[in-house]
């Protein structure tokens, strides 16, 4: 990230003019509305997701709104699973877009948990959402959740957000254990060069094929790995991307435009 967006999410963030809604009781998470969004922080200028306060169910940041091109891949997966719930923004968006699947979402602060429900329009859990406070690293290395996994969306960042919490070898290679026979996982890479490359070099080795995004926000890269991988037909992606925007406004071309550019730059 450069130095004059470090600092402008600073000023953001201190600025008296912006209205701060600070939640004692909720272990340093603060909220901060902003020219109609308002905006999750742990403690520290970095925002940690948002909401639009008149679409609730929207996702509103670029890079959370890529970490749903799977949906490229997968229509109508039976379940979904979130570990680190930010905002709550791709939780309740797979629980209100897609009413047959199960929605897992894995976040290890209840705070974060108790704030997105009071702060962030996140709907209690039912039949088909469940929140739970537990180590994302605990629920992939659980064998009773191997094999039952559709989707997997990966955002785990503390409060700092130099890197992502969990990013290893043994932690891929557990997510792909958790995927069924034709799962996806989607991983938001946040950090500053040369550690992008590290962490996707981990996914490689974890995952029979692995693409990404070009970068967004100045340091977020999103990247998507299949368990077992065929073909790309980027015609018939194309027409799933104009049915994903008229259905839910989501940019899906620019998601084929990335990946056919991540495509060209990595087929020689």
């Amino acid at each position: 990230m450069t130095e004059e967006k470090k600092l402008a999410n600073l000023i953001r963030y201190t600025l008296s003019s912006v209205a701060q809604l600070y939640a004692p009781d909720h272990a340093g998470v603060s909220l901060v509305e902003e020219d109609g969004v308002r905006y999750l922080h742990f403690g520290t200028p970095w925002v940690q997701g948002g909401m639009r306060l008149d679409d609730p169910y929207g996702i509103e940041i670029e890079y959370l709104q890529q970490m749903m091109m799977w949906m490229l891949f997968n229509p109508q997966p039976a379940h979904i699973v979130q570990l680190g719930l930010g905002a709550a923004s791709l939780s309740k968006f797979c629980w209100h877009q897609f009413p047959d699947s199960k929605v897992t979402s894995v976040e290890l602060q209840q705070a974060v948990i108790d704030i997105c429900r009071s702060g962030f329009a996140l709907p209690p859990n039912d039949e088909r959402l469940n929140v739970v406070a537990m180590d994302a690293m605990d629920f992939v290395l659980n064998p009773a959740n191997h094999g039952t996994v559709d989707i997997l969306q990966v955002d785990l960042y503390d409060a700092h957000a130099r890197g992502p919490v969990l990013s290893s070898l043994e932690f891929y290679e557990a997510c792909a254990q958790c995927l069924t026979p034709d799962g996806l996982i989607t991983v938001n890479v946040f950090c500053d060069y040369p550690e992008h490359q590290h962490h996707l070099g981990l996914m490689e080795q974890a995952f029979h094929a692995v693409a990404w995004l070009p970068e967004v926000h100045d340091s977020n890269i999103v990247a998507i790995g299949f368990k077992h991988a065929s073909a790309i037909d980027f015609s018939e992606l194309s027409l799933r991307a104009e049915q994903i925007q008229q259905q839910t406004g989501l940019p899906a071309q620019t998601w084929v435009g990335g990946l056919q550019t991540w495509m060209q730059e990595h087929s020689t």
